[in-house]
């Protein structure tokens, strides 16, 4: 493919993916994939208190110390733009077009201009990920620098000092959401594995060369210099905030880590949320191309095992910490993406023709990869037969069938291992047949995007505005779902979480006069259970001003503006008149 063809081909990818993402910018996020709403305006704060106050704390909520990197951007385009919600959702626009850049770079630098085609293709329509990159929380905006950092560490196998840019975005990512600690492990074991296998004796691999050895060190270098910096001027500064936001509060506060919850959340992993589902063959090609690279071992190129890694340990850190959660799971999409770009366009044999002889111990290795890759193919595909029992919480039927059907597909694979390897090293995937997966998933993908873009509504930005309206500038309003309908008004949110924020002060805070919930689907569904109803039981004269139509979940959803103490309003106002007469 001519150099001019591949950019050509390569700016259509773009400017498609950037209308998917910019198009009806204001509209609400479909309800199908997780996407909590009204999470924006709480992720924004610091940076919406900026761009408004210049102040970046006004209350005790400060999700600048778990995310600065987003925060500042955020800020960044409040301070181009304005505030307001389609302002907000810019930033993990531009996110994703970053990644979509940085993936097609890394993967023409690892496979050629084919697979990053074929790679830029199919990220640039997935549907999670492109409304994930329509949404103005951190998952996007994190991903993308972990995109950055693997590309780059691609590139570093031709000019090792791309490494150091690895390190900064791998840094960057971190400090946009700490949930990025996984792929901080992944690239640090990728590059202390090259340095190992350069160092082995016996010589060293055709992939293992000098330039892959000098990468990985850049890579390391970076990383600590960028963590150096962020210490300094950042962490060790506001260790205090630091330490209880994306500790106290994000680890000690939310899960269980007794053996029975570590089960639970290893076995949610393919079963609880859809994503793996809606990207089904892809997710099959990325656990071929995920065989085939850990088949090669040393042989496999340091950026394509980075890719192993940054799936397997990533699984690893949603079964210890939680796979419950839907914007867990936005940060594997581009790898699964890049693994399936390699399988449908590399051409080589699926599995090494070797692998066929190998020893008692190497099968014995491979069988927890096998259960592994087998319970999420099973998993994700036994989940839709399941979909009632799964969508009413109920998981026991979907994860015994699929753990079943895993260990059978490897039992299976370990008797007859000789004869299975050795057709599998003789299968290659042909264009054709890649071809049509690739058309297929642009057209499932589409196919979606087009069902929520005929039905999309704006109810949320609608009530943003409403709110605006009826309450004046700098008027302070109690509970999350202030910090959710602020970004198109100048309310003062006042954040209430349960051990967080303003949550000490709770009952004490008479001088915010409203507070604002849902009433639908049932009151203070934006917060811990009981907690909205613990700060309206000390308020019995309340009285309901107003409610909001907004669009959370799939059902009718409605927001109450509620007045806490409609009393004291009237008091006032007649002292006024007193005063006056």
């Amino acid at each position: 493919m001519s150099r001019r063809r591949y950019l050509l081909l390569a700016a259509l990818i773009l400017l498609g993916a950037t209308a998917l993402r910019v198009l009806w910018l204001r509209a609400d996020p479909p309800t199908s994939l997780d996407i909590v709403w009204h999470d924006e305006g709480a992720w924004t704060h610091n940076a919406r208190n900026m761009a408004l106050w210049q102040t970046w704390r006004t209350d005790e909520w400060n999700p600048v110390f778990i995310a600065p990197v987003f925060t500042a951007l955020e800020y960044a385009a409040f301070e181009t733009f304005g505030v307001g919600l389609w302002q907000a959702r810019t930033v993990p626009v531009a996110s994703g077009l970053v990644a979509l850049i940085f993936l097609m770079t890394g993967l023409a630098r690892l496979a050629g201009p084919r697979a990053a085609l074929v790679g830029g293709a199919l990220l640039a329509t997935e549907f999670t990920w492109v409304m994930w990159n329509r949404a103005a929380l951190m998952e996007s905006t994190m991903t993308a620098f972990m995109v950055v950092a693997w590309s780059a560490y691609a590139m570093a196998g031709r000019r090792p000092a791309w490494g150091l840019v690895a390190g900064v975005a791998t840094t960057l990512a971190w400090f946009t959401k700490a949930a990025a600690a996984f792929f901080v492990a992944a690239i640090v074991l990728e590059a202390v594995m090259t340095i190992w296998l350069a160092r082995r004796r016996g010589g060293i691999a055709a992939t293992d060369t000098a330039a892959d050895t000098r990468s990985a060190w850049w890579t390391l270098a970076g990383l600590a210099l960028a963590g150096l910096a962020a210490l300094v001027f950042f962490v060790w500064p506001h260790w205090t905030d630091y330490q209880f936001y994306n500790w106290q509060m994000t680890v000690v506060r939310k899960p269980s880590y007794d053996f029975a919850s570590l089960i639970d959340r290893a076995s949610w992993l393919p079963i609880v949320q859809d994503v793996f589902t809606r990207m089904w063959p892809l997710l099959i090609a990325a656990i071929v191309a995920m065989g085939g690279i850990l088949a090669r071992g040393r042989e496999a190129a340091p950026a394509a095992r980075l890719l192993v890694l940054w799936v397997v340990i990533g699984l690893a850190e949603l079964t210890i910490h939680d796979s419950g959660n839907g914007r867990r799971y936005v940060m594997f999409i581009p790898a699964l993406i890049a693994l399936a770009s390699l399988a449908l366009t590399s051409g080589a044999p699926v599995l090494p023709a070797r692998l066929a002889q190998a020893s008692a111990g190497t099968r014995a290795a491979a069988l927890p990869v096998l259960l592994l890759f087998g319970y999420l193919a099973f998993g994700s595909l036994v989940r839709a037969a399941f979909g009632d029992a799964v969508a009413a919480g109920e998981f026991a039927g979907a994860v015994r069938t699929s753990a079943a059907l895993a260990a059978l597909a490897a039992i299976v694979a370990l008797v007859w291992w000789r004869r299975l390897v050795s057709r599998l090293a003789a299968v290659r995937v042909a264009g054709p047949a890649a071809l049509l997966i690739v058309l297929a998933s642009l057209v499932w993908h589409g196919a979606q995007y087009g069902r929520w873009a005929s039905m999309r509504g704006e109810l949320n930005y609608r009530a943003s505005v409403a709110l605006g309206a009826l309450l004046p500038p700098d008027t302070l309003v109690h509970g999350k779902l202030a910090n959710g309908l602020s970004l198109e008004n100048r309310i003062r949110p006042v954040f209430v979480g349960r051990g967080f924020g303003n949550y000490d002060d709770r009952f004490e805070r008479d001088d915010v006069r409203y507070i604002l919930t849902y009433e639908l689907p049932r009151e203070g569904y934006e917060s811990q259970p009981g907690l909205i109803a613990e700060i309206l039981a000390r308020y019995p004269q309340r009285r309901r001003v107003a409610t909001f139509d907004v669009d959370e979940t799939p059902d009718f959803d409605r927001a109450a503006l509620i007045d806490k103490q409609p009393g004291l309003a009237s008091q006032a106002a007649s002292g006024l008149h007193r005063a006056r007469d």
